[in-house]
């Protein structure tokens, strides 16, 4: 009788909350909601000069010393985004013994591509060389992002010369993970990212379905199945298709219940019953073999 009571009491807050999303910022409401108590944050850490160029550090209260690492990319469509928004992701991530980076990076007008996927690739060889001093295990790195940060993922997971700028290599990631990510979508139909990639002379090489190789780093792909912003058979079903011809390690699962945008909110812990995204994160990256 208590688990039923316990289970309608949930379903009632989750009710709520997303009610709440509605008529307010949706981050500020999930972050509101978030206990502190599972982690310990470093904030504004720098790893480049210009202050886009920041991040925060979420680690485990009981963090083991060989903990594995997430660095999550937000998503805005590379127009907008803070890294402090995403306290519930940190904290998510954390709760399951997860050291997470939740990483700034600069957005459009100030930068176009390739410059947002520079400050990423500086991003993730901060974190490689720095998050021992965190509890983390820089062989056990992931990468993980929503909607365009899924994209930013994508890309420095597939396209070499990205992190290869920085003296890494995508072998040097244990896997990635990517939320509602656009990663096929030539020609671009959005206003708000056409002058991002310098529409109508988009280069081909801007998507990362055109940089999948043989000894890509495993992926798993999340999407919405009603996505309405990001179409989840051409991106998510597409990628996946390609990955697994190339003979990459790929799980592709999408789920009927949240949006474009609640996929990630799934994370928090109000909306976890949505979707058990956070679970799918946890399993791939306890399952996932050390690069």
């Amino acid at each position: 009788m208590r688990a039923f009571f316990r289970q309608r009491f949930s379903a009632l807050i989750g009710a709520v909350v997303l009610l709440a999303l509605s008529a307010c910022s949706p981050v500020k409401l999930l972050n509101a909601l978030t206990p502190d108590s599972t982690f310990e944050k470093t904030t504004g850490i720098a790893y480049g000069d210009d202050p886009r160029q920041k991040l925060d550090v979420y680690v485990p209260r009981r963090a083991l010393a060989d903990a594995p690492v997430v660095v999550f990319f937000y998503g805005g469509s590379w127009n907008s985004g803070a890294r402090e928004d995403y306290g519930f992701v940190g904290e998510a991530l954390a709760s399951r013994g997860i050291v997470a980076v939740v990483a700034d990076y600069r957005l459009y007008p100030q930068v176009r591509y390739p410059l947002f996927l520079e400050d990423g690739a500086r991003a993730v060889a901060w974190t490689r060389a720095h998050i021992g001093e965190f509890s983390g295990n820089p062989q056990r790195l992931y990468l993980m992002g929503h909607s365009s940060g899924g994209y930013n993922a994508a890309m420095l997971a597939l396209d070499g010369s990205l992190l290869g700028a920085v003296g890494m290599s995508p072998k040097d990631l244990s896997g990635w993970i990517g939320l509602a990510g656009p990663y096929d979508f030539l020609p671009i139909k959005n206003p708000e990212v056409r002058p991002v990639f310098f529409w109508p002379d988009s280069p081909p090489q801007s998507q990362p379905i055109n940089h999948v190789s043989r000894g890509a780093p495993p992926a798993l792909l999340i999407a919405a199945s009603k996505d309405d912003l990001v179409n989840p058979t051409r991106n998510t079903g597409g990628l996946a298709r390609k990955l697994r011809a190339a003979g990459v390690p790929v799980q592709d699962l999408y789920y009927s219940r949240p949006s474009h945008i609640t996929l990630v909110a799934t994370l928090s812990r109000p909306l976890r019953r949505l979707a058990p995204v956070l679970d799918q994160v946890v399993g791939f990256i306890e399952h996932t073999p050390t690069q």
